[in-house]
């Protein structure tokens, strides 16, 4: 009955001339579509499929068609969560309606109408048929002229509705293809995003923000080049006021799911996966932003939902993973406690605490594997904790944590992380490696302190955990490898290999299994890492034991069952730890990883115990032969030196014998010059006598004519106070003061004259002594002169005799150091052949080895073959035994058969003898 009306609809709407009946049939259809889907849809679809085409100027009827083929190709639930119509069904309406192209087109057409049920009902369509056919869809989207340009302007759209639903369609558009995530991308696509997010309230919006983050993801997740252009665009900095969020307010599911959103968009674009310089430029980025201070103020904040905290925590490890500046900025940060303690350690804490969620501590785990990744400098630090310190003793260090969760003997979980942990603190760091050999823990009471390789070891050997040994036995092999060091730390302890050989020979479960490769993964480290400073347990003697003991086919499958198992493809995935069950946690990223590059070595190296023998010998022969050219090496280094010492005292010898002797030829020159002055002086002594009295008698001439001058002016003073006195006492008493001034000039010129008369007889009195003392002084000066320039000229001689006397033996002793230096050249060079010889010898030992190892194989073939022409011969002599017994023929069967097999044993004795005649 139904089907019969749907067909009188689809007559009406096809034949009917006037509008409003071909309305009111396809709001008919419309109304039958949903409880009649596959009636209305096998019958209606071309013929609304028309009305599109034919009636595109009619808002209202176009909007019920949309709306009828909206509903044949939803798929919906009833009020119990069945579904209304079967997902084949409807997929086969999709199929037909896409199967032209020009009907898409004619929806994408339908867009740009004003009338608001007419779009709403063609963008509801477009995302209805995306998600039923995402593929085909979007490549007919694509290859349409402004086919994307026209659904991104719906972004615009100011009735909400529409807008909301054009985010729908674009999410479906935009997955998986990344050529439409680019054009949407460019098309300010981002932008828009931003600005609906921020109209919408950010993170306290509702589905409408919970959409757009979804659709944001969907540009970014795996596009590199949008990725390039979001962060070139400035837009990281728009994720921060994201988290500007209020204590108070409340955490409502909604909230959350936009929470989970931003956070996966933030990882995407730092996610290890990416290119390394991308992933390290939007690090940088989201700290200069302050998005990293924001994440690690929600880390430290109170009334965080779980599954949020959780998340934000693997965020904050991907933000900091393998960026210095990151990581030095996240170990500065402190939480709000009393007294303050870093995050690191508050994490930690959560870390070990057995109390707290599962994935809560994976993802402290991940962020302490991301702190460390590429840090030597925070490994270090984190092992400088492990060593005595002068901590207060309330203080809590990451290194007490970890041995805190290492021995816990309550959960295997805590072990296990705190393995993982440390393992990750010695990762690529040779140095931490062996600092970490020095670390020593205090047992009972009056015990010794033991190493903490020991400790390790130890629990080992005496757990029931499964996973706590799976976890400790990774943290050794991290440990011990590339480290000869800790390897021989590690097999001091006597038991050690015992217990690995015996784990290695047993059977047990599935998990079991993986234990088993573990160990066989360490005891294969101890044997490529050994130096032989353990003579129980050298490369060959180990190698020994396990064919001995396991045998080698045991062992290399116990090797191949780890790739072999789920657990280590999952660890072997991805950076992030994770299980579906806490117990089936036994494999991290990074173990996985070494236990791939060191698998097919150990199965190598021990499948070869010949080679492992000859290398030994050759090494050992190398390393002798090493130290004796060592040896000389340093022999002649120290010659070389003592060398360089005597050029240089040659030089310095030589110097001073020339500055010698150029001093003593200048004292030759002066001493022959103060002779010359001195036979001058005896030559001209009684000259310069009478040359001395001539100048004295001339300066008392001088002295006496002064004092005439003196008194001639004496005289002349006298005369003029005469003459003053005989003009009158009336002129003197008018002039009293020339009277007083010609007084002191007499009394003046008396002083001078006594002066000058005391001063004749002084220069009188000195021309005496002169006289006496000039030539006496003059010669004693010359004497003394001469006899200590001839004791220096002496002295001076006798040292360049002493210099002479000092080369001479510096250039005898430089002779014999060439003389051993050269010898000891040629013993070098004698011990250079003897190597080379050696190493000759060798190969061609191994030559003949092989030669004969493949000769005895051609003679182990060629008797096989005889052995098979023997088995013939008999099969022959015994036919022909019954041919003859047939005939009638006697045939003496002891006598026969003694006969032919003597003679085949001899025929075979002379092949073999031929055949090792050849092979000798």
């Amino acid at each position: 009955m139904q089907c019969h009306l749907v067909g009188r609809l689809c007559d009406r709407v096809s034949s009917s001339t006037l509008l409003d009946d071909r309305r009111d049939a396809v709001r008919a259809l419309k109304s039958l579509s949903k409880k009649y889907r596959v009636e209305v849809g096998s019958q209606a679809l071309p013929h609304l499929i028309e009305v599109l085409r034919s009636d595109s100027n009619d808002d209202e009827i176009i909007a019920y068609a949309l709306e009828t083929l909206f509903n044949l190709s939803t798929i919906d639930v009833d009020d119990e969560g069945d579904m209304v119509a079967q997902p084949e069904t409807i997929l086969t309406f999709i199929e037909s309606f896409i199967a032209v192209t020009e009907n898409v087109i004619l929806a994408l057409n339908m867009i740009e109408k004003d009338s608001f049920a007419a779009r709403w009902a063609a963008v509801r369509l477009l995302t209805s048929l995306l998600r039923g056919k995402p593929n085909e869809l979007q490549q007919i989207i694509l290859i349409m002229p402004m086919g994307i340009s026209r659904v991104m302007d719906l972004l615009a759209e100011s009735r909400e509705v529409i807008r909301n639903d054009a985010l729908l369609a674009l999410i479906e558009l935009t997955r998986g293809n990344s050529n439409i995530q680019k054009i949407v991308a460019f098309e300010n696509g981002f932008e828009s995003i931003f600005n609906i997010i921020r109209e919408e309230g950010s993170s306290d919006g509702g589905v409408v923000v919970e959409d757009c983050l979804l659709l944001l993801l969907h540009l970014l997740k795996s596009n590199t080049s949008n990725q390039q252009f979001f962060k070139e665009g400035s837009l990281i900095q728009h994720l921060t006021p994201f988290f500007d969020i209020d204590p108070e307010s409340p955490w409502s599911a909604q909230k959350n799911a936009n929470f989970h959103l931003m956070l996966k968009v933030i990882r995407t674009l730092v996610s290890p996966s990416n290119p390394s310089n991308m992933t390290s430029s939007c690090q940088l980025a989201m700290q200069h932003c302050l998005l990293l201070r924001k994440l690690s103020d929600l880390l430290m904040a109170t009334g965080i939902p779980t599954d949020i905290l959780t998340e934000t925590i693997n965020t904050v490890s991907e933000l900091i993973r393998g960026c210095n500046e990151n990581q030095q900025y996240f170990a500065s940060v402190m939480a709000p406690w009393d007294p303050p303690r870093p995050a690191l350690v508050v994490l930690l804490m959560s870390m070990v605490n057995a109390q707290q969620p599962f994935q809560l501590r994976c993802a402290v785990l991940y962020c302490f594997q991301c702190f460390l990744h590429k840090n030597a400098m925070g490994q270090s630090q984190i092992i400088s904790t492990l060593l005595p310190s002068s901590l207060e003793p309330q203080d809590v260090s990451v290194g007490q944590l970890l041995c805190g969760g290492l021995f816990s003997v309550s959960d295997s979980l805590t072990n296990w992380l705190a393995a993982t942990a440390l393992s990750h603190a010695l990762r690529s760091n040779n140095d931490a490696k062996h600092q970490l050999l020095r670390v020593q823990l205090a047992t009972a009471p009056g015990n010794p302190p033991i190493t903490l390789i020991r400790q390790i070891t130890n629990i080992v050997h005496q757990t029931t955990f499964l996973q706590t040994r799976v976890g400790l036995l990774c943290l050794l092999c991290g440990w011990l490898t590339n480290c000869p060091v800790a390897v021989s730390h590690f097999l001091d302890n006597s038991t050690t290999v015992s217990f690995l050989l015996s784990q290695v020979a047993e059977n047990g479960t599935d998990l079991e299994f993986v234990m088993h490769g573990v160990c066989a993964l360490l005891l294969g480290i101890c044997i490529i890492d050994n130096d032989g400073s353990v003579s129980q347990y050298t490369k060959e003697s180990l190698i020994e034991l396990i064919v001995a003991r396991v045998g080698i086919e045991r062992f290399c499958d116990a090797l191949n069952c780890v790739p072999q198992h789920d657990i280590y493809t999952k660890a072997l995935q991805k950076p992030q730890p994770s299980a579906d069950e806490p117990d089936h946690l036994l494999l991290n990223h990074t173990f996985a990883k070494l236990f791939k590059t060191q698998e097919d070595v150990i199965i190598k190296t021990v499948s070869n115990l010949e080679d492992v023998k000859k290398e030994e010998e050759v090494k050992a022969a190398m390393k002798a032969h090493d130290s004796i050219v060592n040896e000389y090496k340093t022999l002649i280094r120290e010659q070389d030196s003592k060398l360089e010492a005597f050029k240089g005292k040659c030089n310095k010898l030589e110097a001073d014998l020339t500055s010698s002797a150029s001093l003593l030829s200048e004292r030759d020159a002066q001493v022959q010059q103060l002779k010359d002055q001195y036979n001058l002086l005896k030559l001209t002594q009684g000259t310069s006598g009478d040359e001395t009295t001539a100048v004295m008698t001339k300066r008392i001439d001088d002295l006496n004519q002064q004092i005439i001058a003196k008194d001639n002016e004496l005289k002349s003073c006298q005369q003029t106070i005469s003459e003053l006195k005989a003009q009158g006492d009336v002129k003197l008493s008018e002039n009293p003061s020339a009277d007083e001034k010609s007084q002191k000039d007499i009394i003046s010129m008396q002083q001078e004259l006594n002066r000058l008369s005391i001063t004749l007889k002084e220069k009188e009195e000195e021309l005496a002594k002169m006289t006496n003392a000039s030539t006496s002084a003059v010669v004693q000066q010359a004497d003394a002169a001469s006899d200590a320039l001839i004791a220096e000229k002496v002295a001076m001689q006798s040292q360049l005799a002493d210099s002479k006397h000092k080369l001479d033996c510096a250039v005898v002793e430089k002779n014999q150091i060439k003389e051993e230096n050269a010898s000891l050249k040629q013993k070098l060079a004698e011990a250079e052949n003897q190597i080379e010889e050696l190493q000759k010898t060798a190969s061609e030992h191994v030559a003949k080895y092989i030669e004969s190892n493949s000769v005895c194989e051609t003679i182990k073939k060629e008797q096989d073959d005889l052995l098979i022409l023997l088995s013939d011969q008999e099969e022959k002599l015994s036919t022909y035994k019954k041919k003859l017994r047939g005939l009638g023929a006697e045939v003496s069967s002891d006598e026969g058969e003694d006969e032919y097999e003597g003679g085949d044993l001899n025929e075979e004795e002379s092949e073999t003898n031929n055949v090792n005649g050849e092979g000798a």
